[in-house]
């Protein structure tokens, strides 16, 4: 099986959960909902394929939850600085 990720992928788990932490420490959850939400979401079911074992489809969700929650952060950050 050519493509199938065999290992699982606990350095982006451990990078999405951390950026996560990090956006809901500055209130990100408050200051920029739709950043935070689709980054919880996409943890959520990156989450459910690693406990399927499906390392190849959740290391693609820790990824994206990843880079959402730091656009979250981010984005609280301009906006509580009064940049935005």
């Amino acid at each position: 099986m050519s493509g199938c990720q065999t290992e699982p992928p606990l350095r982006e788990y451990t990078l999405a959960r951390t950026a996560l932490e990090s956006a809901k420490r500055i209130d990100a959850v408050r200051v920029a909902p739709a950043y935070y939400h689709k980054a919880e979401e996409a943890f959520r079911k990156a989450e459910s394929f690693y406990k399927r074992e499906d390392y190849s489809a959740s290391k693609e969700g820790f990824l994206t939850a990843k880079e959402y929650a730091e656009k979250a952060e981010d984005s609280a950050r301009i906006q509580k600085s009064g940049g935005g």
